[in-house]
């Protein structure tokens, strides 16, 4: 039996919660105190349908845990795991896409979903929080509150207000300082409020919105929509959505498209929960030998590779099988289960090494299916790996019954004949794709095949890769390189060299931090692969840099590369990871792409790397792009541990392959906050009385500002395919890229912005002028740019792409008085005359006296306290004076009179 707290948290705990997205779903019910709210959230549209939940394999298994199929930690809606860090309960979504694009994950602790002292803070828990961070994640909106930006200034009227970054704007509260709940005084300087002022509202309010900003107000039960916008607020969805309420965005999301209100005040059924338990992994390689495998040495590439994975990356306690296939697919060795380096090594000896004959993909799938039901009654959850590359006439013959199997299938495609259809066996069964092309200095296919690891979530059995790297070497040339075992990996440590020339194996010398060397006979030469050589780092690796150094001992220049792989080094301590993938897996000219690189420590982002991506097409050179993580560009946020950047150079039609190199120095860091996260409310103002929350619980500088010291990594970001690029060469079709982090502020008597360079095409190369605009209507600046007060730029040269630039100037064209706010946006021009959208709009305040409002409408005490200052003083001393005089006065006249008598 489990206890109560375990039974409790078999709903909430661990890896994650799958969603199917069907026709009908969305609000998820953890609490019955929270369902009677859901369906005002949504306007009575959505409920949530089914719900899978992955039970974890070292729990016991019970009768009504089902196996899962296609669904896997990685491919999960919501997470439920620990923090790395102490103090980490802040739910939030991982969204690193553009307005309307779905985020990656929720994460929820399991102290936030059974902690109650949290229901003050964040609110209800099942549905406000959780609709709050599903929109995130599925409608791709942005939070209403801003903690960087918490107030803005607002004129109405002609009179100047500093207002709480909200919405809507009627909710009301008053402006504290959390520390000792004291009202909030005005800063001449930034003509906001002070900093450590924190709105407090009021815990009983009029109005229902908005789910995006404070979504723990009872009253709170809708989305901003256009009627209860705040398009002032200086907030993320302002930014991101070109002023768009949520509800409007939300929307226009394919999921609202011809769906109406149900006609009921509850769902048509109750949502069906469903328990998954994962087991051993099962992979079955399914490879294929057909004749054009002997082309451009691919078969034994493929050898190279698959020995890789199966000594190096697939985890111990999975269980393995071979299949080839041609014409006809034939059972190499059924599935071996790896508990023992002697098990990796007898796999190996079944790796094809010769090619010929057709290719009959669906007859090597349906073998690899065969294997695996020789141990289990079903497919539930087992791999494919299908590599090939030729073409199939007769693919579509399988792919229904790939489809109903249960089987995931990750595909390699190799070369520039590997058929078109392949990819969707990876569609239908949520698989991998990736592609290798023929490129002799490429190490594609041994990446590809680096990239499959398991997807249970437990990153301390993956095998990571610290370094993958080919060239080609001159005769008795040298290659060399630098590899930097951090601390965080060590375990099972394998530096691995391939070349190409079988009788000339390479002069080699590794030296590790301490001075110790390892020469070509420390390497290990199989008698199976004569072209490869493995070493082995006995326990766990020393920290810091591996120096290596490889000759060319050929008779001719040849191909010679070096792989390195690792394990983590402390089950205790999560390991740098690095994720990278494209927006979008298929995509037509001319519209651009972005690349993504998450780099992390656990849930924490990494920050300070630098992110190398290359992009290599099915025909023609490799790009080499370097990613961004500084909130221009195609990179939203700054300091989230995502690298971005948009891919216009395409070259073709075809498949495209994505490699990551990652490399941090000494002044990486880590933060432990993540953006898109439901509001933590400071307290309650309830019947006049002030309630304030314990401050959020912050981490220590150890432990955000920790360095991780120098690290490598390496990943392959899969394959993504493009169409309709025009056969005669491209031209200049793509504009500079929207600036999104325009900021403006007063100076003396100059205004100051600052915003990051675009580029020639969105964020590449350099623009060639900006337009910049201002108005005293924001509304204006948006919807009628053109019309706007033009400045003079004509001093203004653009910098490259990802620079900071700068621009002063005297606001001559406003009179310059009290209660002045002006707005201000830019776009930019590239030498096709092309033009970026419009920016994110900057504001900045002239004169403003302090006469900001509360919210509901009543002078702050400050404010009043402020403004009649002088006033109070000279009467307070006047009526002193006053009282003097006549004391002096009554007391001269009695001892006058005293006198007299």
């Amino acid at each position: 039996m489990r206890n109560p707290r375990e039974k409790k948290m078999l709903i909430t705990y661990y890896l994650l919660l799958y969603f199917i997205h069907q026709t009908q779903l969305y609000i998820l019910q953890i609490n019955e105190k929270d369902q009677d709210q859901t369906s005002s959230i949504l306007h009575l549209r959505f409920f949530f349908k089914a719900v899978k939940i992955i039970i974890p394999l070292h729990w016991l298994p019970k009768p009504e845990y089902l196996s899962v199929k296609t669904e896997s930690y990685d491919k999960a809606d919501v997470i439920v795991a620990n923090p790395f860090l102490k103090y980490g309960d802040d739910p939030y979504t991982l969204q690193y896409g553009g307005c309307g694009e779905k985020g990656r994950y929720i994460h929820f602790t399991p102290d936030f979903l059974l902690n109650d002292n949290l229901y003050n803070i964040y609110g209800s828990r099942g549905t406000k929080v959780f609709v709050h961070e599903w929109a995130h994640l599925r409608w791709g909106v942005f939070d209403e509150y801003n903690n960087d930006a918490p107030f803005y200034m607002s004129v109405n009227a002609g009179t100047a207000s500093v207002e709480a970054t909200r919405c809507s704007a009627s909710v009301t509260g008053k402006y504290i300082v959390q520390s000792t709940t004291r009202d909030c005084k005005y800063d001449a300087q930034t003509k906001l409020y002070e900093v450590g002022c924190k709105f407090v509202p009021d815990k009983t309010q009029n109005y229902p919105a908005s789910i995006m900003y404070m979504q723990s107000l009872p009253s709170v039960v809708e989305f901003c929509d256009q009627s209860s916008h705040n398009e002032k607020a200086t907030n993320m969805q302002n930014k991101m959505c070109n002023y768009k309420s949520t509800w409007e965005v939300i929307m226009n999301s394919p999921d609202f498209s011809n769906t109406s209100p149900i006609n009921s005040t509850s769902p048509p059924f109750e949502t069906y929960f469903s328990l998954l338990q994962t087991k051993d992994r099962v992979v079955c390689l399914v490879l294929d030998v057909s004749g054009s495998m002997a082309e451009n040495n691919r078969i034994n590439r493929l050898y190279h590779a698959a020995e890789i994975f199966l000594l190096q990356i697939v985890e111990m306690g999975s269980w393995v099988g071979i299949v080839t296939f041609q014409s006809t697919a034939q059972i190499k060795i059924n599935l071996q289960q790896i508990v023992s380096e002697n098990v990796r090594q007898n796999l190996i000896t079944y790796l094809p090494t010769t090619a010929g004959g057709g290719t009959k993909i669906c007859e090597g799938v349906r073998k690899g299916f065969e294997v695996i039901k020789q141990k289990y009654s079903n497919l539930d959850g087992s791999e494919i790996v299908l590599l090939t590359d030729g073409e199939d006439a007769c693919m579509s013959s399988c792919l229904t019954e790939v489809e109903n199997s249960g089987s995931i299938i990750h595909t390699i495609a190799l070369g520039p004949k590997a058929a078109p259809e392949l990819e969707e066996f990876s569609d239908v069964t949520g698989g991998l794709k990736f592609y290798a092309t023929d490129t002799v200095d490429s190490n594609g296919l041994i990446d590809a095949f680096s990239g499959i690891s398991s997807g249970s979530g437990n990153i301390s059995e993956q095998s990571i890769q610290l370094e993958s790297t080919a060239r080609s070497v001159a005769v008795k040339q040298w290659m060399n390189g630098t590899v930097t075992v951090d601390s965080t990996v060590g375990n099972d440590t394998f530096f691995v060299v391939t070349w190409d020339g079988i009788t000339s194996p390479p002069a080699i010398l590794l030296r590790d931090p301490k001075g110790k060397e390892y020469r070509m006979s420390n390497f290990t030469v199989s008698n199976l692969n004569l072209r490869t050589a493995r070493l082995t780092i006995a326990g766990t690796a020393e920290v810091g840099d591996w120096l290596y150094w490889i000759q060319n001992n050929h008779i001719a220049p040849q191909v010679i590369s070096m792989i390195v792989t690792s394990r983590a080094a402390s089950l205790d301590v999560p390991p740098v990871t690095v994720k990278a993938h494209m927006n979008k897996d298929t995509n037509n000219f001319p519209n651009p792409m972005v690349i993504y690189a998450e780099v992390s420590q656990g849930f924490l982002p990494v920050l300070g790397a630098t992110v190398m991506a290359t992009v290599e097409p099915q025909t023609g050179s490799a790009v080499v792009l370097k990613l961004l993580d500084d909130g221009s560009g195609a990179d939203i946020t700054k300091n989230d541990g995502i690298y971005s950047k948009y891919f216009t150079s395409f070259k073709g039609n075809g498949r495209y392959n994505l490699k990551v190199r990652v490399q941090g120095k000494d002044k990486t860091v880590r933060l432990g906050r993540r953006q898109s996260q439901a509001l933590y409310v400071p307290g309650y103002i309830e019947n006049g009385e002030i309630k304030m929350n314990a401050p959020r619980p912050e981490v220590s500088d150890d432990e955000i500002q920790a360095k991780l010291g120098s690290f490598n990594r390496v990943a392959s970001g899969g394959s993504f395919v493009v169409a309709n690029v025009p056969s005669e060469g491209t031209t200049d079709v793509f504009p500079p890229c929207k600036i999104i982090d325009l900021e403006a502020q007063y100076e003396e008597d100059k205004i100051h912005l600052s915003w990051t360079a675009p580029g020639n095409d969105f964020d590449v190369g350099q623009a060639e002028r900006y337009i910049i605009k201002m108005s005293e209507s924001l509304l204006d600046l948006r919807n009628t740019f053109e019309n706007a007060t033009s400045l003079n730029t004509s001093s203004l040269v653009p910098n490259p792409a990802g620079t900071k630039e700068s621009f002063k100037f005297k606001p001559e064209y406003f009179a310059i008085e009290n209660d002045t706010v002006i707005y201000f946006a830019i776009r930019a021009v590239d030498n096709a005359s092309l033009t970026s959208e419009v920016s994110n709009i900057a504001q900045a305040a002239l004169f403003v006296t302090p006469k900001e409002s509360s919210p509901d409408g009543a002078l702050n005490d400050d404010v009043i306290n402020e403004g009649i200052s002088v006033l109070t003083i000279v009467l307070i001393v006047a009526g002193c004076v006053a009282a003097v005089l006549i004391a002096v006065s009554i007391t001269v006249c009695i001892i006058h009179k005293r006198n007299r008598r």
